[in-house]
């Protein structure tokens, strides 16, 4: 009899464990289910934008690529669509029509792009210089672009800062030949000069086993930011806490990019599988100066300034390629960049 009640004793408390079990794994998936539905939630509440590059993925979006990697637009509640850019891709009409929201562009595109009545707003520039050169084969350099007649240089037609270099110097005897993207013909000839963006090119022709040095274009004055972020003047009026969401997260990923750039290049070589680790390698390496360099000491990554935009439209209508000129606040605002604070 005793034995009995013992066992039904022990019976009833397993069943009541099972019963203190099964409710607490019940409370425990109902937490789980509630942790899920809120993170669906707030995934739900992002907001969709796409941003369109200025060419195929490079080293030179690794701000952009560091803060999609990092979570920083999610955080700021953006989910960013990035779209690659390329020879037959303008990241400018795109933006322009509505296709996307934020674009990616050089200075002077955007400026150019008045004459089509494309009214952009600048609200960041990674790089505070520009990287574009000329390029010559190691002691065949120049120490002013006057040097640069009786020699042939490979250029592609109608490239602004060319329009630029002729107004400004007498290259009169100069032998034009249309740069194709192709070092074939600029490799046997010894006396030859290319176009160039010292973030790339030299690294390829070095695995050639030639090796060049570089003049940049800025040392004749011609210096337009590169790889601007934009949108349009209408968009920025209707979407400004976007627009400071999107700023402040590329402008941080600019700075995560900075110390964690060979992980974030294999990021970007997923989205372009042409592209060799090594040669981001050295892109990232090389811009460092253009895009932590300039103002951004003082006034942190993507600042830009009144005078340089100003000075970009004289330039450009000087040489007939903008019609018209236009107030430079017109076209740019540090308004949306981060407080800078030393990093």
């Amino acid at each position: 009899m005793k034995a009995w009640r013992k066992a039904s004793f022990l019976l009833i408390g397993i069943i009541f464990m099972f019963f203190l079990t099964a409710c607490g794994g019940q409370e425990s998936s109902s937490s789980t289910n509630e942790g899920d539905s809120a993170s669906n939630e707030e995934k739900k509440d992002l907001k969709d934008v796409k941003i369109v590059l200025n060419w195929f993925p490079k080293a030179q979006h690794g701000g952009l690529y560091a803060a999609q990697e990092n979570g920083l637009f999610e955080k700021n509640g953006l989910k960013v669509t990035i779209e690659p850019g390329g020879p037959q891709v303008s990241s400018i009409q795109m933006v322009a029509s509505g296709s996307a929201d934020f674009g990616l562009a050089h200075a002077d595109q955007m400026v150019i792009a008045r004459n089509q009545g494309i009214e952009l707003v600048a609200v960041a520039a990674a790089m505070q210089g520009s990287p574009q050169a000329l390029m010559f084969h190691k002691g065949k350099g120049i120490d002013d672009f006057d040097e640069l007649n009786g020699r042939k240089v490979y250029i592609q037609p109608g490239i602004t800062y060319w329009d630029f270099l002729k107004s400004k110097y007498n290259l009169s005897n100069v032998q034009e030949l249309a740069y194709t993207g192709q070092h074939s013909n600029f490799i046997s000839d010894p006396n030859s000069v290319s176009q160039a963006f010292v973030t790339s090119e030299p690294f390829f022709l070095k695995k050639d086993g030639v090796d060049v040095e570089t003049k940049l274009i800025s040392d004749a004055g011609y210096n337009p930011y590169n790889v601007v972020l934009y949108v349009t003047k209408d968009y920025l009026e209707k979407n400004k806490e976007t627009v400071k969401a999107f700023v402040d997260a590329f402008v941080e990923g600019w700075y995560l990019y900075k110390d964690s750039y060979e992980e974030i290049n294999k990021v970007i070589q997923k989205d372009n599988a042409d592209m060799e680790l090594e040669s981001l390698k050295f892109e990232a390496e090389t811009q460092v100066d253009f895009v932590y360099g300039g103002d951004r000491a003082e006034h942190g990554v993507g600042y830009m300034t009144e005078e340089r935009w100003a000075t970009l439209i004289k330039q450009l209508h000087d040489l007939g390629l903008l019609e018209k000129t236009f107030d430079a606040k017109e076209i740019f605002t540090t308004e949306y960049l981060p407080k800078h604070e030393s990093k």
